[in-house]
């Protein structure tokens, strides 16, 4: 993994998470939600919301997601080995994009309230740019 000029904590986020995710014995290559995603840009369809159950994978999902976009990193050896890497769309959208990655529980374990959370995760994200 290569790192890139851009990388920050909260913009283009490291991949580690991701990659670690990869080598575990469990991980279940749910990367069909990437040509999914890249299918509805530019569409009606182009605002998505990622939700499951308590437990299943959301922040996983939210990993594999900002480690495809995210133009900080060149994350291709990740995925060539994945579904995604077969789909039409699967270069044309790779490290191409400023990613965002917010984990809104690990703002609210910190703040008094929500007020508190809302200016922590702008200051958060002022400060890297």
């Amino acid at each position: 993994m290569k790192a890139g000029p851009d990388m920050g904590l909260y913009i283009n986020p490291s991949n580690e998470n991701f990659e670690r995710s990869l080598r575990s014995e469990i991980y279940i290559d749910q990367s069909g939600l990437i040509s999914y995603t890249n299918r509805a840009f530019m569409t009606q369809q182009c605002y998505l919301c990622v939700s499951r159950p308590r437990r299943f994978g959301k922040t996983m999902t939210a990993e594999m997601l900002s480690a495809y976009y995210n133009r900080g990193y060149d994350s291709e050896s990740m995925f060539e080995n994945l579904k995604i890497s077969k789909d039409f769309s699967y270069k044309k959208h790779l490290n191409k994009y400023d990613v965002v990655h917010l984990n809104i529980q690990d703002f609210l374990s910190e703040s008094e309230d929500i007020a508190e959370m809302i200016a922590d995760i702008g200051n958060g994200i002022v400060n890297e740019t």
